[in-house]
């Protein structure tokens, strides 16, 4: 033991002695923390803890592979080596020494990449700390004996500095610590699997963005432990004294072999995708902690309440503020700007009756009609439109219920699925005459004062009286088609115009728009509970589109733009309950947004005119919805 603290003691000397060793351990981790948090305003939010996470990654890598691998060669060059030669001591406590070394000067620089993102951009400090510097600890140590794996198979320092570039660079690129592994194309994605990096970013990010502590690493943690154990006996094995000694070519394969244990984990994680889906989710986190300042809109809170000039500040997926006067800078607090001058900026509408996997219109060839990806498209149409959650109707099968998973879980976009007894029980109630009833009957035990909320469905039976007539007035609309493609809608508008036979049934079910008018107006006159909910994806009745004509509709029987505006947030965050934290725009509530062009209380109209749309703090890039892989 006398030995392994000697070497670790004058190991340590040696280092402080040097300004390269300071200058890579403290000051060029500093030139990237400080350069990436300028570059990618990083002043809060979740782009900071991607810059965290990068510069510490990169920072390991760099003390283990430079650090330990070509400083080992360059001492074994300058004969260094050979002067231990002579004493009574064996390889391992040199190897040790090397290894501890680098943690205790690295550590430090951790604790310091904390401490700045704490005092100068107000990052709070990581609640799981012990975890981190435990998980930094391996990945140090891991990649040091890398580093000398690297050392003793090397025969001089151009060999060495070859064979650390065909790790470092990689791992630098491919392992997500510079590009958000959700970014890369498939190959790139399975290729980030097999490398040690990849792991280290994501449970660095892992604990800061959700406060986990290590053991929910315990895989990862485990392989860099057993490759950190590989490379130091392999190291220890071939440790040469002198730069006369020679290594054979084929032992250079000892690299890769050390690297057995991530082979093993890149191939389980290629086949189950684990790690890329997780990955996936930690940039969507990122995005979604990101603040954000929605700037001098007309705000509809939800219940009715108008402010005609404010901004709405959003960070970490919530609304942190509204302000009524004169809002801060973007660029001083490292929020996104969303302008909202001469908008309208409200919660985002809620559908209380959808059917996921329908598509709503006649599809090309029988193949398409798939319930899991017309289910995936629905959500996508949703959230295209503005809608942020919806209730599902019917029963749900394991391909709609997998899908909805997703997409609340984050792996996809899409509107939020607001699963619970409704959803189970709709359809399947004992004694019910219709799924409606069904449907209508299951939400009233959701309504916190008893009050069954209305829900006239005016879009349903507006689109069934067109067909009636052979009119397509509900497909004719712009936000109609952006949401369906144009052989959909063409076929659909056909078989509304000439019915086919199949549709015959359909088309014989008794509703009256007129009766549900007069039961909304008379509802509303006597303040009783209305609800938004448009049954989409029955045939015609588009997903996302059908919520704005439901609300047009309500307008035309009677209703005032702002008790429709009510019905589609607040009205219906209450039936589903989920008022808590959806329905109203309001401090500490989930940053759900819609905003449009013109003022949308006095042309109901508008709501078509969808400027951005904001999900759970996300600015969504709407054209992208439907690429989604």
């Amino acid at each position: 033991m006398k030995a392994y603290l000697a070497l670790i003691n004058v190991t340590l000397k040696l280092a402080m002695r040097e300004r390269s060793v300071l200058f890579f351990n403290y000051l060029f981790p500093l030139i990237f923390f400080f350069a990436f948090g300028q570059f990618m305003g990083a002043k809060a939010g979740g782009t900071l803890t991607r810059v965290i996470s990068m510069v510490l990654v990169i920072g390991v890598l760099g003390s283990g592979l430079f650090g330990a691998g070509m400083r080992t060669v360059a001492e074994r060059e300058a004969n260094i080596l050979r002067r231990y030669k002579v004493t009574p001591i064996s390889p391992l406590p040199i190897l040790v020494a090397n290894i501890v070394s680098g943690w205790v000067l690295y550590l430090p620089a951790v604790l310091l990449i904390l401490g700045l993102s704490h005092f100068i951009y107000g990052m709070p400090w990581p609640p799981r700390t012990g975890s981190l510097l435990l998980l930094v600890s391996v990945g140090i140590c891991t990649f040091r004996a890398l580093g000398l794996i690297i050392a003793s198979v090397a025969n001089s320092m151009a060999e060495s500095n070859i064979l650390i570039q065909l790790l470092y660079m990689p791992m630098l690129f491919i392992s997500g610590a510079t590009i958000p592994i959700s970014l890369m194309p498939s190959y790139m994605q399975a290729a980030a699997q097999f490398l040690p990096a990849s792991y280290l970013n994501s449970g660095i990010q892992r604990i800061l963005l959700r406060g986990e502590s290590i053991t929910s690493t315990l895989g990862p943690v485990a392989a860099l432990l057993a490759c950190m154990v590989l490379a130091t006996f392999i190291s220890y094995k071939l440790f040469r004294w002198e730069k006369e000694q020679k290594i054979a070519g084929n032992a250079k394969l000892w690299v890769a072999a050390v690297l057995l244990p991530f082979v093993l984990m890149g191939g389980y994680q290629a086949y189950s995708k684990e790690h890329v889906t997780e990955s996936k989710l930690l940039d969507r986190q990122i995005r979604r902690a990101n603040p954000r300042l929605i700037r001098g809109g007309r705000i509809f809170i939800g219940d009715g309440t108008v402010i005609e000039k404010a901004s709405i500040l959003i960070k970490n997926g919530r609304i942190e503020q509204i302000i009524t006067g004169t809002p801060p800078d973007a660029d001083d607090i490292g929020a996104e700007l969303i302008e909202a001058s001469g908008k309208t900026v409200m919660p985002g509408l809620i559908d209380l009756h959808v059917h996921l996997g329908a598509p709503g219109v006649l599809l090309e060839k029988p193949a398409e009609y798939d319930s899991e990806k017309n289910a995936e498209h629905a959500l996508a149409a949703h959230l295209y439109a503005g809608v942020t959650a919806v209730r599902p109707g019917g029963l749900l099968d394991a391909s709609i219920l997998a899908a909805a998973s997703r997409v609340n879980r984050g792996e996809r976009l899409g509107a939020e699925v607001l699963l619970n007894e409704t959803s189970a029980a709709a359809g399947q109630l004992p004694g019910a005459a219709s799924m409606g009833e069904a449907f209508q009957r299951a939400l009233a035990k959701l309504v916190p004062d008893g009050r069954t909320p209305l829900m006239p469905a005016l879009s349903l039976r507006e689109t069934l009286e067109e067909a009636r007539s052979g009119k397509v007035g509900a497909l004719s609309t712009t936000l109609a088609e952006q949401v369906a493609s144009p052989a959909a809608l063409a076929a659909t508008r056909t078989a509304l115009v000439k019915p086919p036979d199949f549709l015959q049934p359909y088309l014989r079910i008794p509703m009256s728009v007129e009766e549900s008018r007069a039961a909304l107006v008379q509802a509303l006159q006597k303040s009783e509970a209305v609800a938004l909910g448009t049954g989409s994806g029955a045939f015609a009745v588009l997903h996302g589109s059908a919520v704005h004509q439901e609300i047009h509709l309500w307008v035309k029987a009677g209703a005032t733009p702002a008790q429709a505006l009510k019905a589609a947030t607040y009205e219906a965050a209450r039936a589903a309950g989920v008022d808590k934290r959806m329905g109203l725009i309001a401090q500490g509530m989930q940053a759900n947004l819609l905003i449009v062009d013109g003022n949308v209380l006095q042309d109901i109209a508008a709501t078509e005119r969808i400027s951005d749309v904001v999900f759970l703090g996300e600015h969504i890039s709407r054209q992208d919805l439907f690429e989604q892989k």
